[in-house]
């Protein structure tokens, strides 16, 4: 099915799709070059059907069918676009389910709308990581390469190499979660796989100990890779989603 799309106030063009159902409305945050065809997000989106729940996926801009280039955006710029598809897509409360970079973005939507957040949950999540992950460990090489030419290329497991650009870890540093009050005032089910290259476990213990939440739970699973996508993976984000959607 062709996705549909919206058109953000600074003239992004965001592809969605969105299935109709009861509330809360369950909305699948992607990670850093992923896109809304993923593994998680289609499974989700079958389960939530299956429950007669309302579903929500989408390519932040430069990813997947949104417009822009992956190299011209940055943090703010996909919470943006995150604020945009929650606000003009979804109504009364939501659910926001974050992985990887989704992580970071779905802490940043409840520092924005905490109001319609009935519940978190969130898959490897890995806040603050353009400062504590790419700049903490850049070699002075790679800061001078970053200022000069203003982008480095990190090698990926997962794809073609990433390439950082000196806007996206500028921009990072305004929108972090980890120094500052970061309330959460509704459940958190946080999950994170202890075999994961690229989000370790001390970022999920980080978090874990930093938010200030009645009730967040991390839960750690042996072996588990930053994909999360095996079916006892998939099986315990639809728990979580399931749980959280239930409270209250």
């Amino acid at each position: 099915m062709a996705p549909q799309y919206l058109e953000t106030a600074q003239g992004r063009r965001i592809a969605y799709h969105k299935t109709d159902g009861q509330g809360p409305c369950v909305v699948f945050l992607g990670g850093l070059k992923s896109d809304m065809e993923g593994t998680k997000a289609l499974f989700l989106e079958d389960w939530a059907k299956a429950r007669g729940q309302a579903f929500l996926r989408f390519d932040y801009s430069g990813h997947g069918e949104s417009s822009g280039r992956f190299e011209d955006g940055c943090i703010g710029d996909w919470h943006e676009d995150t604020l945009a598809a929650v606000d003009q897509l979804t109504q009364s409360e939501i659910v926001p389910v974050g992985s990887s970079m989704g992580g970071w973005q779905a802490l940043l939507l409840a520092k924005a709308r905490a109001g319609r957040i009935k519940g978190m949950v969130t898959i490897a999540a890995a806040p603050d990581f353009t400062e504590d992950g790419y700049w903490a460990n850049f070699t002075d090489a790679q800061k001078d390469e970053l200022n000069t030419r203003g982008r480095v290329e990190l090698p990926s497991d997962y794809m073609e190499p990433y390439v950082v650009t000196k806007r996206m870890i500028e921009d990072g540093r305004t929108r972090l979660v980890l120094r500052d009050a970061l309330a959460l005032p509704f459940p958190v089910r946080c999950l994170q796989g202890t075999d994961d290259s690229a989000v370790s476990t001390a970022t999920a213990l980080r978090l874990l100990e930093h938010a200030t939440c009645e009730d967040m739970r991390l839960e750690l699973v042996k072996d588990a890779d930053h994909r999360f996508s095996d079916e006892a993976c998939l099986r315990l984000i639809a728990e979580a989603v399931a749980e959280v959607c239930a409270q209250g």
